[in-house]
């Protein structure tokens, strides 16, 4: 749009100068003259940023600038708040409050000598075009009568346009019965039962300013007796078959009387326009009177509407409308006439110099219909004609008798009519003045021997000069076949020789005096010759062609000469270019939904065609925009297409190639499809449940063309999931529903179907959804928690009866922690689960804690009320330990200090010995620890390849605490370090190892403090042909197998004794043995749950991500990223501190 507008702008400003026939050099004093002005009116559109209005002239003086509003002198600074321009009478408006602007604006440009005026500038600054307020009664009419629905469009930027159609946005079918006129109004000339309905709106769009308002919707309901079982006044009582709508003869709607007047500017479109009411429908009949319609005339909305583009006068003359049924007939006359606005006839007035004492004519003549009145102003003021003037106005002329040099003004003329009015400025200047040359003095020329040459000698004077032309100071003019002295008093020489050359000197007189200037001419032999073509350029043996073309394709040859030999060579230059248009486009197989399209390609310019795309453009809903249909492989030259119903299509076909795509075929002739039931019904069926009783249904409308016929609608159905009932349905023209007095949330089958007037759509697929859900009332009952550890806790309880989508919360806070007695801030945590469950896990608890716990149920409408809480305690904390750098005598420990140390930590107490296969234990070693900063500690002198099983206790001023046991073996041989470890990869080749050598593996991390291990294992390599690995000490004994075996079938046994007592109610002691030993790797978590994790005050310790999504339940055992230690504390709390050892990570099982 801005484009557009900056276009016609463009036009806008006149370049111009209204004095045109008056050339005088800016370097002599003169009135000024205004160059560039705004012909308005001017739009200030409100999404524009800036409107200028433009004034600039000449004048010697420098003219100075003021400017008038509505006939009120202004200054844009003070009044209007905008700045002028340097060194013109411009100014910029920008956008903001522009109502304050509107209005007719004038510019006045004034030096000494006088004063031009531009012509009026109006700036039209548009307000938003609204329909008023209004309740409109509905409009109740018998069938067979007439019914006006007025639309009363509101004003605005033109061009405007006006639509009927509903509230759904479906255009209301026009046809000879029904149109719209072209004062936008509705007119129904006998109306049917069919055109009751409650939904009648008037669009009005103006696309300048982008707006599109509606006015109310207006209802019409027609009464028909033949359906009435009952007598009135409206409807006598009579037998059924004698119904009938009576025929009543015509009479004009629009227009009113007998006879109108038009009157309208040459070169408009005349409009003429006849609608009548009457039964059977009138048909309109134009005629004019004593001749023909003219060729140019055209009727439009189904013959009520006569047009004539670009009217003439010879259009003048009385036209008649004849309205006629089967009853009777009515006519109207119009008498047109065509006028004009002023126009300068045959040219504004030119500026004029004269000399003292001279008569001056001033002549201002303007044609236009009515005829102009002339009126005349002097530098801007009406005429003052006193006694002792010597100026004569004569209608269209102004004479100045023996005229002085005071009469010098800048005068205007002005002609008016009803249309328009004009303004020229015509500068006389009464003056007497000496030649004044203005070209340079001994200007050098220079031209080739038999070239023509022209030498300036410009000048000014008045009365005007007589310029001659001398040479090398002769007193003779120049003269001859080969000299010509033009008006302006340029010399020209043709054919020049080098006698030519040499001074001239040009001599300019009149009355008031003389001048002379001198030009020096060199005639020089041409030594050179040069021809080339523009597009060829030839470089080092290379040719250059810029701007290929088709004419440019061939066989070039190049060839290369010495004295002794030459040598040619050859190139094929083939232009490749976009494939011309299809030509013959024809349509052939025309059915009711389809038709074939065939055309016969254009030349494909040395690039094969490989598709062809067939486009259409339907003049009913979106006229003019040509969109995608088919694509067809470059081999084919027809096309089969499926059409919709009730369109009236034109198609065309472009081709394209590896270069792209060409230029499309011209359209075809129209080709209108008849109408159709719907073949498709509305997709993206949503269903929600904004509140408790009722459900949301909303869709997809068919797209317009689609529709395939009027009167387009939907057939809604629905009923409850799984059970016997009956279908519900209703028939909407909306694409949403609401349904309500719904049970909360039941589920429902849904269908929608399409129907117009024409049948069916297909039979619609069943979706279903649920009505809205209500707030939860009831809370979980019989929560309980277990402590599975320091940092893990189950929960349980029983499930709430729902009749909603719910998910289950469950919150913990942390009252106290053990090891202090004052209160601690509370940390409220809480887990979110999807589903109706009943039990989860709750990670992230800290050691030697109380806490209390309550669970609730919530879905979209809200929380439901908590749980009575249950308050529990959590265990103490163990410190970790790992065994890592493992070598042969000696292995390195690392553990982290444990999370409560239940006082201040003093040191550790590092016990360790010798173990074996039947884990019978040797004597018992201690390292005291005494510093509790440390956290890593190296065991040197220990048996080569033997394994030990290592204690460590955290200890404070009290005593030691409980142990955690860790194994770990040393070495036969010092390690090796491979490269870096892919970690893209879930594997590593080690290459280079022994056949039948034992080796110990382990994975390292360089992040970690002393290179302490991530994975460790024994492994032996084969010997070439078994399959054997290492068992240490006695593990390769066969009475330590059966051993083994009899251990395994005695625990066989007791499980099941176990779970038989478990099945008839009894119990056993597990609880009593994790409490005993809190530190087991593996703890049972089948069927628990980590939901969505939300904390009110965030964990000190870094924790991994529980956030694993709503979908559905993920088993504890099942996360692989998120690893508790032995006490159920995360390893990613230890992970980042610095100075603590680093930990490997114990699996958890399911």
């Amino acid at each position: 749009m801005r484009s557009l507008w900056s276009l016609g702008l463009a036009f806008l400003l006149a370049l111009t100068s209204r004095a045109g026939g008056l050339e005088i050099p800016l370097e002599v004093e003169q009135l000024p003259t205004i160059t560039v002005q705004t012909a308005g009116p001017v739009i200030a559109l409100p999404f524009e940023g800036s409107f200028s209005m433009r004034c600039e002239a000449k004048g010697n003086p420098q003219p100075v600038y003021r400017w008038t509003k509505d006939g009120q002198a202004i200054d844009p600074l003070f009044d209007l708040g905008v700045k002028k321009e340097r060194n013109n009478g411009s100014f910029v408006i920008h956008s903001g409050r522009l109502a304050q602007f509107q209005g007719m604006y004038q510019c006045y440009a004034s030096n000494n000598l006088g004063t031009a005026v531009s012509e009026e500038i109006e700036l039209i600054v548009p307000s938003t075009p609204k329909f008023p307020k209004e309740k409109i009664a509905p409009i109740v009419v018998k069938e067979g009568q007439p019914v006006i629905l007025e639309c009363n469009p509101p004003q605005g930027i033109p061009p405007r346009k006006i639509y009927w159609m509903t509230i759904g946005l479906q255009h209301i079918e026009q046809d000879e019965r029904v149109s719209m006129g072209h004062d936008g109004n509705l007119y129904i000339s006998n109306a049917l039962e069919k055109d009751s309905r409650r939904d009648y709106c008037c669009f009005a769009a103006f696309s300048v300013i982008r707006t599109i308002v509606r006015k109310t919707a207006m209802s019409v309901v027609v009464k028909s007796c033949r359906f009435t079982y009952y007598t009135s006044s409206a409807c006598p009582f009579l037998p059924m078959e004698a119904y009938a709508i009576p025929e009543r003869r015509p009479s004009l709607l629009v227009p009113s009387g007998v006879q109108s007047e038009v009157r309208l500017l040459k070169g408009e479109e005349l409009v003429l326009e006849c609608i009548a009411e009457g039964f059977p429908t009138p048909v309109i009949e134009w005629t004019k009177r004593t001749e023909k319609l003219p060729k140019r005339a055209n009727l439009k909305n189904y013959g009520k509407r006569l047009t004539i583009n670009n009217i003439e006068e010879e259009d003048d003359g009385k036209y008649t409308c004849e309205a006629r049924n089967s009853v009777g007939d009515t006519v109207h006359y119009f008498n047109v006439m065509v006028e004009e606005p002023p126009r300068w006839q045959p040219e504004p007035p030119k500026g004029q110099l004269a000399v003292v004492g001279s008569d001056v004519h001033i002549k201002c003549s303007a044609s236009g219909k009515p005829r102009p009145v002339i009126s005349w102003r002097k530098n801007g003021q009406p005429l003052d004609d006193g006694p002792s003037s010597n100026r004569q106005v004569l209608d269209d002329t102004i004479v100045l008798h023996r005229a002085r040099p005071e009469d010098s003004a800048v005068y205007q003329c002005e002609a008016s009519n009803r249309h328009g009015t004009i303004l020229a400025n015509a500068n006389i200047m009464i003056i007497n003045l000496p030649p004044r040359m203005l070209t340079k003095d001994y200007q050098r020329y220079s031209v080739v021997q038999g070239r023509d040459i022209i030498m300036d000698c410009k000048v000014f004077s008045s009365p005007p000069s007589t310029v001659s032309w001398n040479k090398d100071d002769t007193t003779e003019s120049v003269e001859g076949e080969r000299f010509s002295v033009f008006k302006n008093g340029s010399l020209q020489i043709n054919q020049a020789g080098k006698e030519d050359s040499g001074e001239y000197v040009c001599f300019a007189t009149n009355s008031e005096g003389k001048s002379a200037i001198t030009a020096l001419l060199d005639v020089k032999v041409s030594l050179y010759k040069c021809a080339f073509i523009i597009r060829y350029f030839l470089d080092d043996g290379m040719l250059q062609i810029i701007n290929v073309n088709q004419s440019d394709k061939g066989t070039y040859t190049c060839t290369a000469r010495t004295n002794l030999d030459q040598d040619t060579a050859s190139a094929l230059v083939t232009v490749l270019d976009v494939p011309d248009a299809p030509e013959d486009v024809e349509l052939s197989e025309q059915k009711s939904w389809s038709v074939r399209l065939a055309w016969v390609p254009g030349d494909d310019h040395n690039s094969s065609t490989t598709e062809f795309i067939v486009e259409y453009e339907e003049s009913q809903w979106d006229p003019g925009t040509w969109r995608e249909l088919q694509r067809v492989p470059g081999n084919q030259v027809t096309a089969l297409l499926t059409l919709h119903g009730h369109l009236n299509y034109q198609f065309r076909v472009y081709a394209v190639n590896g270069i792209g795509k060409g230029p499309p075929s011209n359209p075809t002739d129209r080709y209108k499809t008849l109408p159709a039931a719907p073949d498709k019904n509305p997709e993206n069926i949503q269903i929600q449940g904004h509140l408790p009783h009722q459900m949301d249904i909303s869709w997809e409308p068919l797209l317009p063309v689609e529709h395939n016929g009027p009167g387009l609608e939907y057939k809604l159905s629905y009923r409850k999931l799984g059970v016997e009932d009956i279908w519900k349905e209703h028939l909407v023209k909306r694409h949403a529903f609401v349904i309500k007095n719904t049970p909360t949330f039941i589920p429902y089958e849904i269908k929608i179907q399409s129907r117009n007037s024409h049948g069916w759509g297909p039979e619609p697929k069943v979706v279903t959804g649920y009505s809205g859900e209500d707030l939860p009332t009831a809370s979980p009952q019989d929560v309980a928690v277990e402590v599975l550890n320091t940092t893990l806790l189950r929960v349980s309880w029983t499930r709430v009866s729902l009749h909603f989508l719910s998910l289950s919360q469950v919150h913990w806070l942390r009252k106290r922690s053990l090891l202090h007695s004052n209160r601690i801030p509370e940390e409220r945590h809480f887990l979110t689960f999807p589903g109706n469950r009943s039990h989860a896990m709750v990670p992230g608890l800290r050691p030697f804690s109380e806490y209390r716990l309550t669970v609730n149920v919530f879905n979209k409408r809200g929380n439901g009320p908590n749980s009575d809480p249950v308050t529990f305690q959590t265990p103490e904390g163990v410190p970790i330990l790992t065994v890592s750098n493992a070598q042969r005598d000696s292995i390195t420990l690392v553990w982290a200090p444990p999370f409560e140390a239940n006082g201040i930590l003093t040191g550790y107490l590092l016990q360790y010995q010798l173990i074996n296969e039947t884990l019978a234990m040797g004597d018992m070693q201690e390292v005291n620890v005494s510093s509790a900063d440390t956290t890593h500690w190296l065991l040197q002198g220990l048996g080569e390849m033997s394994k030990y099983m290592f204690y460590l206790s955290a200890c404070t001023r009290v005593g030691c605490g409980p142990q955690r046991m860790e194994e770990g073996s040393t070495v036969t041989e010092a390690s090796e370090i491979s490269e870096a470890v892919n970690t893209s990869k879930n594997f590593h080749l080690i290459d280079g190892l022994e056949p039948g050598t034992v080796y110990t593996v382990c994975l390292l991390a360089k992040s970690r403090l002393d290179n302490a291990s991530i994975f460790e294992d024994v492994i032996q390599t084969r010997v070439k042909g078994k399959r054997e690995y290492l068992h240490l000490g006695v593990s390769t004994q066969g009475w330590f197998i059966g051993m083994m075996c009899a251990v395994a079938l005695l625990t066989l046994t007791v499980l099941i004794a176990c779970f038989v007592t478990r099945n008839k109610g009894g119990k056993y002691a597990v609880k009593e043995k994790e409490d005993l030993h809190p530190e087991v790797e593996s703890q049972g978590m089948n069927d628990d749950t980590f939901g969505d994790y939300s904390e009110e005050n965030p964990l000190k310790a870094s924790q991994c991500s529980l956030d694993r999504g709503m979908g559905g339940d993920s088993d504890y055992g099942d996360e692989e990223e998120c690893q508790f230690n032995e006490d159920g504390s995360f390893i990613g709390e230890y992970s980042d501190h610095k100075n603590r050892g680093s930990v490997r990570p114990s699996p958890v099982t399911a």
